[in-house]
This record gives structure tokens, sequence and C-alpha cells, in this order.
């Protein structure tokens, strides 16, 4: 668990918690970004390792984990993939965003993963790079929207 004044960051725990992590995406990723978003499927979501941001006992961010079968081009060991990054627009700029990605980080270093990959939306990209990611594509699209792979290795 992860505190930030009001902050909080907790595992998802049953289907109620994964329902409100997938309206967060609807919300941030389909009705406010217009991006046309195919949900990969439900065994994937539920495979996933995913976090519920709280502030003031409300769910106002999401993220998951998923473990890559096999590493990014060029890269050894066991990786893992970041997705669906996402926080309501009220609750963004107070740090929400960073306490996910540490939450998501230290699951991922204590599953023993060697590092992670994540696909950015070319406007978040600076956000990932303080946070130690670096670039490893040219821009691609996904859903409608630029993109670039960014990896980070532990």
């Amino acid at each position: 668990m992860h505190s930030k004044s009001t902050i909080h960051i907790e595992p998802t725990k049953n289907d109620g918690d994964l329902m409100q992590a997938l309206a967060i995406q609807e919300v941030v990723f389909i009705e406010e970004q217009g991006m046309s978003m195919a949900l990969e499927g439900e065994v994937l979501e539920r495979e996933a390792f995913h976090v519920l941001a709280y502030q003031q006992g409300h769910a106002v961010g999401t993220g998951r984990l998923l473990i890559l079968e096999k590493p990014p081009s060029g890269e050894e060991g066991r990786w893992g993939q970041l997705g669906r990054m996402a926080v309501l627009r009220s609750s963004r700029g107070v740090g929400i965003g960073k306490a996910l990605l540490e939450v998501l980080s230290e699951e991922a270093k204590q599953l023993g993963l060697d590092g992670l990959s994540l696909h950015a939306q070319v406007s978040t990209q600076s956000f990932y790079e303080k946070e130690g990611f670096v670039v490893s594509s040219g821009v691609f699209h996904e859903a409608g929207m630029p993109h670039v792979e960014m990896r980070r290795v532990f």
C-alpha cells in the first residue's frame, strides 16, 4: 500500500475493483481522449496485476502489469509490460500517476522481473522519462493515437 497525503494505491481484490479500473480507463481513454480502444479481453485482464488509486476514498486512477512471455527485442531476462495507466482529469497533477508507477514497479521487482516496457502516448513521454524510462522505438499509432515504446531496466 502506498500513501501520499490522501492518495493510496491498492491491488484490485475482486471483480468489483476490476470493474472500477475498467470504468476509469473508459472515461480517460474513450470518453476524454476519443480513443478507439479495443479491450484485450477478460482473460487477459484477469491475468494482469491491476492497481487502483484512491483519493479521499474514491477510485481515481489505475494501471496494470502483465508478465511478458518473452523479453522485448534486444533484451534478455524476464520482463513485464505496464499498461492502461489512467488518472481521472479532476485528480491529475498531485502525484497519482507517479504513485501508480512506483507500486507497479515495486511489484515487478518483487516478481523478479528484469525490466518493464510500455507503450506511452507521445503526450505522456516526458512523464515516463522522468521516471527512468527510455524511448526504444519510433512513433507508431495505437488505438488511433501516436505512441512510443519505452523501457526501463532494473
